[in-house]
Order: C-alpha cells, then sequence, then structure tokens
C-alpha cells in the first residue's frame, strides 16, 4: 500500500479554491473530495498538489486524502479535530494571522517548549470561529547548518561526515530528510493540514550568512561541497515550500511547474538547472521571483524575498533586484485595508544596531585593512538587516510611508530571524506603521544578545552609532521610530487580528500571560 510520508498541508485558499501538498513513498493518484492529482517525481521522491476549484465562500469543510482510492488522512485515532478546508468569505471584516520564524526540531529538549506544537494544542481547544485564517513561516523551517543529533547519526550512515560538509545537509536527498524530520511531529502536522499557510526562507535554510556580501558568495565558491549544496536547497525550498505559496491561476502559468508536473518521469536535473538559474546573477537581477502576494479579504500579504534575491556582484548591494522592487511597489497598490509586508528580516531594529548595521555597509565598501576587517565583523556578528543594505531600506520606507498615506488602515511589516520579539512603531504620516518581529518558534539566543537587543534602544548607545554614521558618510535615516513592545524573549508565535479598520498584536508565550499590542 503507498504511504503518505509527509502531509497533507494546505496551502493557497482563497474563496473558491484551494491547494494542498503531499509526499508519498511510490508513485499514485491523490485524491481530496472531487480533486485529483497524479504524483510527480524528484530524484527518486514522489509529491503532489491537489488543486481544487469551485468551492462555495465561507464554507468549512472536513477533508480526507486518498491515495489510490485508499483513505491516508486523518489518521486512525488521532484525538485532534478533523482536518478542514475553510474557504474565504467575501466581505468578512475580520482576519487573523500567525506568524513566526526559526524552528529547530522537537527533539532539542533544551531549547524550551515549541511554540508552533503549543499553538496547535491551544487551536485544537478552541472553537472553530477563533482559528486563525492564515499562517506564515517566515524561515528557519529547516537547518541546514546545524543539525540534530538524530539527523548527523543518519548522515554518517551515507557518507564520511570528517568530510566538508561535515554534520551539514550536502544535497536535496538530505534536505527531504530534514523536512521530514521538521514537519513530522502530530500536532504540527494537524496544524499544517488545516491552516492555509505561506512560507519563505532565510539563511540557515541553507547556511548563516548566505548571500551577506559578495565576499561570502565567493568564499562559498572555492569550496568543492557549495554547488550541490545550494542546488539541493533550492529545489528542495521550491518542492516544500514555494508551490503551496501559489493560487491555482499562478501554476497554471508556472513554466517549470507545468513541465514538473506532467512529465511522467524524474525531474531531479530539469530542477537542478533551474537552481543553478534561480542562483545567478545576470545584468542586476537573479534567475527567478521568490517573492508572492496573497489577498485575504480587507488585507493584503505582501512577502519579500529578502536572501536569495540579493544583488551583490560589481560592487552592487541590493536586498532584491530593481525589476523585483518594481514588482513589489506595483503590488502594493489596490483595494485592500491593511497591507501586511512579510520578509524574514527586520526592516526596523533597535536603533543603535540598525545605524551601526548602515556604518559596517559603508566601512566594508573601502578598500585595503579597513574593509576586510569590517567585512571580518559582517559576518561574525551578522550584520545583514535592512539596514545594512541601506539603499533598499531607503526604498522600502518610502514605499510604507506612501501606503500609510494613501489610506490604508494600517501597514505592519512582520519579520522574525532576530530570536526576539518585539514591535517598533514608525514615525511617519497617514496609519500607523509598525515593525512586528517574533522569533524562535523553538531556538535560544546567548544571554549575551540578549542585554546587545535590549542596550540597542538605548539613547546614548542610539546617539553614539548615529554619530558615527555621519563620520562615515551615512546619510541621516529617512525615519524615526521607537520600541512600543518588547524586547520579550523565549519561544513564541504573535498573531494579528483584523476587526475593519482596526488591528491588534498579540504575543504568544508557551507558559506565560498573552502580550496585546494595539496597532491602530
Amino acid at each position: 500500500m503507498t504511504e503518505l510520508l509527509l502531509g497533507p498541508l494546505l496551502r493557497h485558499v482563497d474563496a473558491t479554491s484551494a491547494t494542498i501538498w503531499v509526499e508519498t513513498n511510490a508513485p499514485c493518484e491523490v485524491r481530496v473530495a472531487e480533486a485529483e492529482a497524479r504524483t510527480f517525481e524528484i530524484a527518486g521522491h514522489h509529491y503532489a498538489l491537489v488543486v481544487l476549484t469551485g468551492l462555495e465562500p465561507g464554507r468549512n469543510t472536513p477533508y480526507e486524502v486518498r491515495l489510490d482510492g485508499e483513505v491516508v488522512w486523518p489518521e486512525p485515532d488521532s484525538d485532534l479535530p478533523p482536518s478542514r478546508i475553510r474557504t474565504l468569505a467575501p466581505g468578512d471584516p475580520r482576519f487573523r494571522l500567525v506568524f513566526g520564524s526559526c524552528r529547530k526540531p522537537r527533539e532539542e529538549d533544551a531549547l524550551g517548549p515549541d511554540a508552533l506544537a503549543a499553538y496547535a494544542h491551544r487551536m485544537a481547544g478552541l472553537g472553530e470561529q477563533e482559528w486563525p485564517e492564515s499562517l506564515l513561516l517566515l524561515g528557519d523551517q529547516v537547518y541546514a547548518d546545524e543539525t540534530t543529533d538524530a539527523t548527523q547519526q543518519w548522515l554518517a550512515t551515507r557518507r564520511d561526515t570528517s568530510e566538508p560538509p561535515g554534520t551539514e545537509i550536502a544535497d536535496f536527498e538530505e534536505y527531504c530528510h530534514l523536512y521530514f524530520e521538521a514537519w513530522c511531529e502530530p500536532s504540527v502536522r494537524w496544524l499544517l493540514s488545516t491552516v492555509p499557510t505561506s512560507m519563505i526562507f532565510d539563511d540557515h535554510d541553507v547556511r548563516d550568512d548566505w548571500n551577506t556580501s559578495q565576499a561570502w558568495r565567493e568564499e562559498m565558491a572555492r569550496t568543492s561541497w557549495w554547488p550541490e549544496r545550494i542546488r539541493g536547497a533550492l529545489v528542495s525550498y521550491w518542492v516544500y515550500q514555494h508551490l503551496g505559496n501559489l493560487g491555482p491561476d499562478e501554476l497554471a502559468k508556472d513554466e517549470v511547474y507545468q513541465r514538473v508536473s506532467t512529465s511522467g518521469v524524474d525531474n531531479a536535473e530539469l530542477l537542478r538547472a533551474f537552481a543553478d538559474r534561480a542562483d545567478r546573477e545576470a545584468d542586476g537581477a537573479k534567475g527567478t521571483r521568490w517573492s508572492y502576494r496573497r489577498d485575504f479579504g480587507p488585507v493584503r500579504l505582501l512577502v519579500i524575498d529578502s536572501r536569495a534575491g540579493r544583488i551583490l556582484e560589481h560592487g552592487e548591494r541590493s536586498m532584491i533586484g530593481d525589476a523585483e522592487f518594481e514588482w513589489i511597489e506595483e503590488q502594493a497598490q489596490g483595494e485592500f485595508e491593511h497591507l501586511l509586508i512579510g520578509t524574514s528580516l527586520p526592516w526596523l531594529m533597535p536603533t543603535a544596531l540598525s545605524a551601526a548595521q548602515s556604518v559596517n555597509e559603508r566601512l566594508c565598501a573601502r578598500p585595503g585593512l579597513v574593509g576586510q576587517v569590517s567585512e571580518w565583523f559582517r559576518q561574525l556578528a551578522d550584520l545583514e538587516h535592512w539596514p545594512a543594505f541601506r539603499a533598499s531600506f531607503d526604498r522600502l520606507s518610502r514605499l510604507i510611508g506612501r501606503v500609510a498615506d494613501e489610506g490604508a488602515a494600517s501597514v505592519n511589516v512582520l519579520s522574525g530571524d532576530v530570536h526576539h520579539a518585539y514591535v517598533a512603531q514608525a514615525e511617519l504620516p497617514g496609519a500607523p506603521v509598525h515593525q512586528l518581529t517574533c522569533s524562535p518558534i523553538h531556538n535560544t539566543v546567548p544571554w549575551y544578545m540578549n542585554r546587545l537587543f535590549r542596550a540597542g534602544w538605548a539613547r546614548g548607545l542610539t546617539r553614539l552609532s548615529t554619530w558615527l554614521a555621519r563620520r562615515v558618510g551615512v546619510p541621516p535615516a529617512p525615519l524615526t521610530w521607537s520600541c512600543v513592545s518588547g524586547p520579550h524573549f523565549g519561544n513564541a508565535v504573535m498573531t494579528f487580528d483584523v476587526d475593519g479598520r482596526s488591528a491588534t498584536a498579540t504575543l504568544l508565550q508557551p507558559g506565560r500571560d498573552e502580550v496585546p499590542i494595539r496597532l491602530t
């Protein structure tokens, strides 16, 4: 009998359609309700994305998954509620999104309770009217460079881990193992089968400091193992995360997906070539666009790839290329009440650290020893957030300011990465603008970083870093901002709730009181 290895994952849902992703152990027909899809193959692994259309708006419908006619989901004797497809109801003024980033597998007991698993158990005990309409995972779902003891033991059965890349992930097959480890926990598996989920990667999905600078890219290119690593990372991201971000119309227009899903053969070589193009820079652009847009009634979610799309060659430094930025600016126009911008890396950092990152960028561009030491420090201290790409920071700030000044109810940037949570408010005319940062879901941060993140908001340190910025020629930031909640430390997820033109965020940490933050 064909087995369901991973999934089902409920991914793109709107008022009349839904997509459901699965991985199986053999080729088969996958059926959900009245929709069916044949699995496609990548390097001996089998996947399907079932597209359901013609659904009734505002309906809440339990579903089963059948492989070659046999029911494989829900699992027998599960004490969790049935998995459901809940289509959006046009005109509904309410919306709830849950988000977070940085989740190591549950076996890492020293990291404390898994906030995503805790939220799944919490949600299972709520009435369905309280369930969120969306889940947004903002990077580091897998840790390719920091593997668990169990994964390291498994790697040792495949190859000699005393040779590079050691106990880090080497190829697509090993990435498949990571995703299974990350998504097989029962409560999280149920959550992903029930809440429409959007995703984007961050550095640890590939490697710490991924694309922090051209010097970093050149260093990786000199290794023997990097080409296969980046191919495995991007091919696995495409199939495990990216496909589900696309709606039925986008899938129908996606040439790579159409070729893969209909070829009837193993698609490994086709996707390896695709990954090479996606990673390559050409004429100030990358070979693919991972950024995407989702609409949820009064809310528009615009997710920006702030890792793979970076432009770094020939002295350029941009978080994303011009063509992709123009696409983002176009998507930020239209009919919506609230604009959410999802980007794995925070736009508004603690004020002193923000200025310091811009200073470091300026110093790294200097020749000789100053530039070399500054580059070393950039990689050591992870100085690679939006302020470290100052031209891109300013351009995003202008975009946010324009949307806020043109009648939106609120603009909120959702981020993770920095292993603590905070809410910062920008001083801009028009609608309220906030940076909502929530990280980690299941990880930790060294004690000295806690102190640094707290100190980053201090006025004295901010004045010092701002003075240094002026001394090295960094222009003043185009806006000011301040922390209105936090910093909060510990595993957490955050909710974003809308009711008409009002919006509220709530920090949820296992075993602690909720922290509500009024946004409008």
